[in-house]
């Protein structure tokens, strides 16, 4: 990220004002809702289009949606590289709105011409899989819809953040609960994604069901450009990852150097780093001591013009520690998203199998159960906002309650309980369907009701409240300012981590329990499956990760950082140290 620059008149502190703040918020929001609206839409229901309009088997249904899922969160990282370093939010997040809006265009038509689907099943008789042509229009805009993801999911958090982050020092006290009222938007239109639009794909046709989040994402785009005037803007100032790269080879260019005995003596130099220091300047620390040698001062140096492949300043070098140390933190998440992820296969897969009938006529779609997720995440959410914090802060005295590290960790815990829960419902449910005589038979509903799932569809929603949001704010607090969509963009990539390691773990446990004279724990037919098992083993995983995790927050340093007072002292006055 780079310099806080507005449009117009730099140096009036009113027209500053003018720019970013909360009447920016239903601008940015539409993008992100429209985006969640169409992503989600078809996702929820995604097993459901794949086992039965494209008649994939169910493991390779199940990983072509943790692939698509792991694709989609990994573009972020290249989305945010070409904001920070040249072409910025707004632009990023413009183009790659009408990328995605391609994608969706293509899906839809997909849905919607004959051609482009494998005949309907005949009765006792082999359905016909979709053939490689119609695999390939549906993996193309696939495709495209990650693309437009990876513009969209980094920048629109960090852009709307931004907004809180000026000058006025009102507004930026309220950047930590912009994450709260991110994620409630976000959950509210996964809860209508869920319900109106998987409804509409069940009871009215995929083409409307693809139809419908299509015209709104093309509906915000105009409306996200519209409010180009309000918003408060960050210039890139070139490629971070060039910076980081380039403290790596002058730290291993003087790797033979003893280091100074005096932190003071390493290289400053605050009009370089005017641009990616803005808000604050990074102080050494003492971790990673050994990269502070590509701040040593030699007589081969210039200091007035320095060579930064041999010469960097200690906020450049602190911005490589800052990345480094959110390593570990960011590894943490992968496990519990591979747990949460089961909600759109297997889970989906149970909720088909059951009971789902509100009344006599009218029925649940199985891919609307994650409303349960999202009703549960939303009045966390709510609950947390409105209540619990206030009561935490009278403890701790922190303005947001608690701390990022700690609300991750309690979201943790809970996801432990979620996936524990998950394997004895499963076993309940296949323990009816084998006293009921099911078991051979797989497109039967069992007579147990649907909302046996509704526990663990809930406690991830609330898991996710907590360590979703903390992680998000943790990404962008802890990152340098002239990284903050990078920041966001590992959120998403540890995502796309726990999705390509479900697909892993999926095909692993797929090729050794359903070998002859074995119970293949996933199995088409659930009712013969051991699913429960497959859940436990994630339990148990988790349990190993929030140990590692527990560990690495223990030891976590955040950055040290100086912040300047922009609005009431002059410009440049450095005011205290962050710990």
């Amino acid at each position: 990220m780079s310099g806080e620059k507005m449009e117009g008149n730099q140096t009036s502190s009113n027209v500053q004002r003018r720019k970013g703040g909360l009447r920016t918020m239903p601008f940015i929001f539409a993008n992100e809702v429209s985006e969640k609206l169409a992503v989600v839409g078809f996702s929820a229901n995604m097993v459901s289009y794949l086992t039965e309009e494209l008649h994939l088997p169910l493991t390779k249904a199940a990983n072509t949606l943790t692939n698509f899922g792991g694709t989609a969160s990994l573009t972020p990282l290249i989305g945010a590289f070409i904001a920070d370093s040249f072409a910025g939010r707004f632009w990023t997040i413009t183009v790659a709105s009408i990328i995605y809006l391609i994608g969706m265009i293509s899906l839809t038509a997909s849905a919607v011409l004959p051609s482009m689907r494998p005949p309907p099943c005949e009765e006792n008789q082999v359905c016909q899989v979709a053939n490689s042509s119609q695999l390939a229009i549906l993996y193309v805009s696939l495709l495209l819809t990650s693309i437009g993801s990876g513009g969209i999911r980094p920048c629109v958090v960090s852009f709307g953040a931004d907004q809180f982050d000026g000058p006025d020092k009102k507004q930026k006290t309220r950047t930590w609960k912009f994450f709260n009222w991110y994620y409630f938007g976000m959950g509210v239109s996964i809860l209508v994604a869920v319900t109106v639009i998987v409804y509409v794909q069940d009871n009215v046709g995929w083409g409307w069901g693809l139809g419908i989040p299509t015209i709104a994402m093309f509906l915000s785009i105009i409306t996200f450009a519209l409010g180009y005037r309000l918003y408060q803007n960050m210039d890139p100032v070139g490629s971070p990852f060039t910076r980081l790269i380039q403290v790596i080879v002058a730290a291993s260019k003087k790797r033979k150097l003893p280091m100074v005995s005096d932190p003071n003596l390493l290289y400053e130099n605050e009009e370089l780093d005017a641009g990616i220091s803005t808000t604050g300047k990074l102080l050494h620390s003492k971790q990673f001591s050994f990269l502070d040698k590509a701040a040593i001062i030699t007589d081969e140096d210039d200091p007035k013009s320095p060579n930064l492949w041999r010469l960097n300043t200690v906020h450049r070098v602190e911005e490589l520690k800052s990345v480094i140390r959110m390593g570990p933190i960011w590894a943490a998440g992968i496990v519990l998203i591979t747990a949460y992820v089961q909600q759109g296969t297997f889970s989906l897969r149970q909720a088909k199998t059951m009971n789902r009938h509100l009344t006599k006529s009218f029925e649940i779609p199985a891919g609307s159960m994650t409303v349960f997720t999202m009703v549960f995440m939303l009045s966390t959410i709510t609950l947390y906002d409105r209540l619990l914090i206030r009561i935490a802060r009278h403890y701790t005295g922190l303005d947001r309650g608690i701390t990022f590290i700690q609300r991750m960790g309690i979201g943790f815990a809970i996801s432990i309980l979620a996936t524990l829960v998950s394997g004895f419902v499963e076993t309940k449910r296949r323990n009816a369907a084998i006293a009921y005589g099911l078991v051979d038979k797989p497109h039967s509903i069992i007579p147990i009701s649907v909302f046996w799932l509704v526990p663990q569809y809930g406690l991830h929603g609330i898991a996710e409240a907590f360590m979703s949001i903390g992680h998000l704010e943790f990404f962008y607090d802890q990152a340098p300012e002239s990284m903050r969509s990078t920041g966001a963009a590992l959120f998403w990539t540890s995502i796309a981590v726990g999705n390509y390691f479900s697909t892993f773990l999926v095909s692993i446990i797929h090729k050794y329990t359903a070998k002859p004279g074995r119970t293949d724990w996933l199995d088409s037919n659930l009712n013969k499956g051991k699913l429960e098992y497959f859940y436990w083993l994630i339990t148990a995983l988790q349990t190993i990760n929030l140990v590692y995790y527990l560990i690495c927050a223990r030891f976590y340093t955040m950055k040290p950082i100086q912040l300047r007072q922009k609005e009431e002292e002059p410009e440049g006055v450095e005011l205290a140290q962050r710990v």
